[in-house]
């Protein structure tokens, strides 16, 4: 069983994006039950299922596929719970961690996230000076969250 681990912050400024490139992201959801979600998402080129179940504390089973992006276009256009999350995600490497930072567009245009998967719940992180407050544990934040309740509508 795969198991997310992972930590959730708001970004301050732009200083990250000078050493960042960046891939488009379209994803959608089947599901957003408290339980699990369901999550189908075009990355750049490629196309992946996501399950993500229940938790405890950062941690949380997820299980991920690669699927036709023939199929993901379909299901997110006719099956996906809108409004469809879209946003650009950029990769920065900092202090032997990969911060994952997404710039939400759409409903969601004005948001800017940083996450960061550890190896275990009680890893140290060194934060970046971009990094602000943690979000880790706010279900406003969840991507699941952001189509039912948009940032744009806080």
């Amino acid at each position: 069983m795969g198991i997310e681990i992972e930590r959730k912050f708001l970004v301050n400024g732009n200083a990250w994006k000078a050493a960042a490139n960046s891939v488009l992201y379209r994803q959608g959801y089947l599901s957003t039950d408290k339980a699990r979600t369901v999550r189908v998402r075009i990355a750049g080129d490629r196309a992946f299922m996501t399950i993500k179940g229940m938790g405890s504390g950062i941690a949380r089973p997820e299980f991920e596929y690669e699927i036709p992006l023939e199929d993901a276009a379909a299901m997110l256009d006719d099956l996906c719970l809108k409004p469809l999350i879209e946003k650009h995600r950029y990769i920065v490497e900092y202090k032997g961690l990969r911060w994952e930072v997404d710039e939400f567009f759409g409903e969601n245009r004005g948001l800017v996230v940083a996450e960061v998967e550890l190896d275990s719940a009680d890893q140290v992180v060194e934060l970046p000076d971009w990094v602000g407050s943690e979000v880790t544990g706010d279900a406003r934040y969840y991507n699941s969250s952001l189509i039912a309740h948009p940032f744009n509508q806080w």
